[in-house]
């Protein structure tokens, strides 16, 4: 994969850990939207805790990049949704851990009406290996 992250001054700079712009080429994986469902029983963690949802859901996220030989550093662009964008910084302090600030991914958060199971967030991905 080649990976080079897009800067300039003419847009406003990212307010947390993201890029403006990622430029890759590669062999393209998109990972579906995750939510924090426990692989093993299927059941929801964290119920009404944003910060082991969000945890959950980027150990489902890392799971499925080691299946598909990718890792953190190969993702290009994130997509994140919210039930309540009130949630965002502690979503914001889990997603950081992920990610160096320098190299992140684009990204995109948005307050959905609703999510699936009524869980709090959901994040989808692009990596490129």
């Amino acid at each position: 994969m080649t990976r080079k992250v897009i800067r300039t001054d003419a847009a406003p700079a990212p307010v947390g850990p993201y890029n403006q712009a990622i430029a890759a080429s590669g062999q393209m994986i998109f990972v579906a939207g995750q939510i924090p469902l426990d692989p093993k029983t299927g059941e929801i963690i964290g119920t009404g805790d944003i910060t082991k949802q969000t945890e959950q859901v980027m150990a489902n996220i890392e799971a499925i990049l080691t299946a598909a030989d990718a890792n953190w550093t190969n993702v290009v662009k994130t997509s994140v949704f919210l039930a309540d964008m009130n949630d965002f910084g502690a979503m914001n302090a889990v997603y950081a851990r992920f990610f160096d600030e320098a190299t992140a991914p684009a990204r995109a958060c948005v307050q959905v009406s609703r999510l699936p199971k009524d869980v709090r967030v959901e994040i989808e991905c692009i990596a490129v290996i």
